[in-house]
């Protein structure tokens, strides 16, 4: 028997959007230089939702200046209990506002509000709670005894996780004295610019965190700087080696965290209702817009008819629709562009002869929608089980041995994350041992916290992001 949800939404009224926003450049909102703007669009219903403004290079020149005085000034001084107090308080407010960014989230994402409502903001203030506790403990972090900021950091993040990705790169920053200047990706800038309003509520001093919005050009404005001495990306991969040719030859310090293609691996012994559940978080959590989504599916033969059958029907009872209801499951993908590029990368799919499957599902007429989908007969050659789509696409392959899941598991110019299904400990730990993935989840996917590092090999870039090992990139030993 199924059951039929009544429509459950989140009110829009706890946000406040304003019509037009500019840039935050020394503590306070300041119109750009050049007179420029774009709008942002709700991807769930294609409606403009405000007039953001694209900085210039004379307006990253102001924000990097801006930095750089608060970094000589009051921030690199201070005191790393002094620091402490800051990040504390700025993770209380957005605990306070934690409804109101979910929303705000949600509108400008496309991503449902379950997911910005219970994971996405939680663990933003966690990472802000833990980096506070490190603040007066660098010297014990294993990075030598008096270890240094850096100076000024420019950052870049996506559109997939606005805020958490924020979280990632401010937290530790400014836990080790470093000063911010920070580009959101131009689809999602809105909770970057309520985290701007937070800083002011936590009178954090002028300068030690800017926000410039824009596109590519203002990115690269920002990390082609002469006074940026860090630069941290996450992002494609293809704009990571962009910024790794930028600063070769320059002293300043990167860390990038890239694409992915992660092989979830599922063994005939795994608790199969377990493994279906982990299999469906991989791929559709945050509509496949995961670098570290499972979106190669491995399957051992013996299991794999079963593991299809359930997985289809799992896939049924998935709802698409509305991001702010909070019964939705599946939101709008976040952009047009996106959306061309997931179709476009299914059509190949079904040209190079793999089988597509597509959960039942009505679309919205309006917005950027596409239904969860998996392709079966897929083999190692074919794009879809090669080249990155970002979306909710799975790829399923199958494997016999644990020595053929690790070799097509590794059949990969990506190196992020996977994950393994077995009830044997054995298993896991020497799968995880063979895998070359910055990340293995065993019997669990997509699980993050602020106390583990996050990063990959290969094409998925270098250095880490969270734990203690998420301080080094941020500090001189």
């Amino acid at each position: 028997m199924a059951f039929e949800y009544a429509p459950a939404p989140e009110s829009r009224s706890i946000v406040d959007l304003q019509s037009s926003y500019g840039l935050f450049i020394d503590g306070a909102f300041v119109d750009t230089t050049d007179g420029r703007s774009f709008k942002s669009v709700s991807p769930a219903t294609e409606e403009v939702l405000a007039e953001i403004t694209e900085a210039g290079p004379g307006d990253v020149d102001r924000a990097v200046k801006a930095a750089r005085r608060a970094h000589t000034r009051v921030w690199g001084p201070m005191s790393g209990a002094e620091r402490a107090k800051y990040l504390y308080r700025i993770a209380r407010i957005l605990q306070e506002r934690a409804r109101e960014l979910a929303v705000l989230e949600s509108l400008d994402n496309g991503k449902p509000i379950k997911e910005s409502r219970d994971v996405d903001v939680p663990l933003v203030a966690a990472y802000f709670f833990y980096y506070a506790g490190w603040a007066d403990k660098l010297g014990y972090a294993g990075f030598g005894p008096n270890p240094k900021s850096l100076g000024v950091a420019g950052q870049v993040i996506p559109w997939n996780f606005p805020l958490l990705m924020l979280a990632w790169k401010i937290a530790p920053a400014l836990a080790c004295g470093n000063t911010v200047v920070l580009k959101p990706a131009e689809t999602t800038s809105l909770t970057a610019l309520a985290f701007a309003e937070i800083c002011q509520q936590a009178d954090l001093p002028p300068g030690v965190v800017n926000i410039v919005t824009g596109a590519g050009d203002t990115g690269r404005a920002l990390v082609e700087h002469d006074d940026v001495d860090k630069v941290a990306f996450t992002g494609s991969t293809e704009v990571g080696k962009a910024i790794a040719r930028a600063v070769a030859g320059t002293d300043k310090k990167v860390t990038l965290e890239l694409g992915g293609k992660a092989a979830n691996i599922v063994f005939d012994d795994a608790p199969i209702d377990q493994a279906i559940e982990g299999i469906v978080n991989g791929i559709f959590f945050n509509q496949g817009h995961v670098c570290c989504a499972g979106s190669r599916l491995l399957v051992q033969e013996s299991v794999a008819d079963e593991v299809l059958d359930r997985l289809k029907r799992r896939m049924a009872t998935l709802r698409v629709g509305d991001p702010l209801d909070k019964n939705t499951d599946v939101g709008a993908i976040n952009s047009a562009e996106q959306l061309a590029k997931i179709r476009a990368l299914s059509e190949v799919g079904e040209a190079e002869g793999a089988e597509r499957w597509s959960a039942p599902c009505e679309l919205p007429e309006r917005g950027f929608w596409f239904p969860p989908t998996i392709f079966t007969g897929v083999s190692q050659a074919h794009r879809i089980a090669r080249e990155e789509i970002f979306g909710p696409v799975l790829s399923v392959l199958t494997f016999r041995t644990p020595a053929e899941a690790v070799e097509k598991a590794n059949n990969t110019p990506f190196g992020l994350s996977a994950g393994v299904w077995t009830d044997k400990g054995s298993r896991i730990l020497w799968m995880a041992n063979q895998l070359r993935a910055g990340v293995v989840w065993a019997n669990t996917f997509n699980r993050f916290d602020p106390t583990s590092p996050f990063g990959g090999y290969k094409e998925s870039g270098y250095g880490r992001e969270g734990g203690r090992h998420g301080l080094e990139a941020y500090l001189n030993a």
